[in-house]
């Protein structure tokens, strides 16, 4: 795989911007060959093959502004403009197309597609500066550095019959062309920031796995024969078959990549899991837990919970720091009707022989059963009143995860209002 930085618009290839290429495609590890070519210091290529194709009468110099090409459309019934050569300093150069017959693509996804080639212009292929269009950059790339398959967003379709003929008229044969469609959101439209994550960037920061996000993109507009839904990418490299591609839009969903991710996440071994909530925090600016050990087996309470790393650490935060204020959640169930619940689960958790989530949940339901209450009356207080909120792992295990002593103390404090 051949990475080229196609950056011939100097305004928007900014050394961020390039670089932001990069880190996107270092997370979603995936590698490229060599290393990666800057298009722009290809540009004296670019006027060489821009000079051989004037040299041939493939190409030609035309000072036509935009007024002029549009006055000549008009009088000859809106074909193809066709203009005439000249030495004028500053002129455009126009590459010849012939005013008969068709260009062909051939696409592996949508068969032979033609352009007639009477409604297409002369079109421009270098400046008047001398500096190369996008068109003639990535044609002459292509054929120089011997690119055999080109797969693109179909958006890239109008500009495949001027790169076919650019190296037609180098006496090059194209490359295979593949041109995917667009990604929508779930309300059918062209995917934006509305409709979520806008970078991988932004995914990335949101928790994602690389190796969920890799799988769903995979899967957006193509499927394996027997719908198998989640693949390591070795076996999706074995599977991808490009005759399976959809024509048409496929659905980008968040939703649907956060249920992908949480299965991701679920079947990582707890010490990957660990490290990978470790790199998320540091990447969000939060220091993490000196105790390895137990950031471990907190990890390890929440892996059957959260769907994304971003998710993990509000979910046992509380076992490393003091609960944090839900005034909505205290009011609910911290009130004077749940302090005598709350009495009683202290009372029969002080009796517990082990402070094991197994020997909680023993003395706890007997709470249940003698108060004649439903497990969530009961839960629900304890939950706030050593987290502070309601949502936190299971309530047994976060008891065992606090421990005897912040826990008993924590629903002291609770009580004292």
């Amino acid at each position: 795989m051949v990475l080229r930085i196609e950056d011939t618009d100097r305004e928007r290839s900014t050394p961020e911007n390039v670089e932001q290429i990069l880190d996107a495609l270092r997370w979603l590890e995936l590698g490229w060959d060599g290393e990666p070519v800057s298009q722009w210091e290809r540009r004296d290529r670019h006027a060489d093959a821009v000079q051989r194709l004037r040299a041939s009468g493939r190409a030609y110099m035309d000072p036509s502004s935009a007024a002029d090409v549009k006055a000549w459309k008009e009088a000859h019934g809106n074909r193809g403009y066709r203009g005439e050569a000249s030495d004028e300093p500053g002129a455009a150069t126009r590459l010849r197309v012939p005013d008969e017959g068709v260009t062909t693509i051939r696409d592996l996804l949508r068969g032979d597609v033609s352009f007639p080639n009477e409604s297409q212009d002369d079109f421009v292929i270098a400046r008047g500066d001398g500096t190369p269009l996008y068109n003639l950059a990535v044609a002459v790339d292509d054929a120089e550095m011997g690119i055999t398959d080109v797969i693109r967003g179909d958006d890239h379709l109008s500009n495949t019959p001027k790169q076919a003929l650019v190296l037609e008229a180098l006496g090059v044969d194209p490359p295979r062309f593949v041109h995917l469609p667009l990604l929508h959101g779930p309300d059918g439209k062209k995917l934006s920031k509305r409709h979520g994550a806008a970078s991988v960037q932004e995914l990335r920061d949101a928790g994602y796995l690389p190796a969920a996000v890799r799988n769903y993109l995979a899967l957006l507009g193509w499927g394996t024969d027997d719908d198998t839904t989640i693949m390591a990418t070795e076996e999706l490299v074995k599977r991808f078959d490009v005759s399976r591609i959809g024509r048409a839009s496929a659905i980008f969903d968040e939703k649907k990549l956060r249920w992908l991710n949480g299965r991701f996440m679920r079947e990582l071994p707890l010490e990957e899991y660990a490290a990978a909530v470790r790199g998320q925090l540091e990447r969000s600016g939060i220091e993490p837990p000196s105790d390895a050990g137990h950031f471990a087996e907190a990890c390890r309470v929440a892996q059957d919970k959260a769907q994304t790393l971003a998710e993990v650490w509000p979910l046992i935060r509380f076992a490393f720091t003091e609960p944090i204020d839900d005034e909505k959640a205290r009011r609910k169930f911290l009130g004077p009707e749940s302090r005598p619940y709350l009495d009683a689960a202290r009372e029969a958790m002080e009796k517990a022989p082990e402070w094991t989530p197994e020997a909680l949940e023993v003395q706890l339901d007997e709470v249940v059963k003698n108060l004649e209450i439903k497990p969530g009356a009961l839960y629900q207080p304890i939950r706030v009143a050593i987290t502070g909120t309601t949502v936190s792992p299971g309530i047994f295990d976060s008891l065992a995860l606090l421990g005897r002593d912040k826990s008993l103390a924590r629903i002291s404090r609770a009580l004292q209002g």
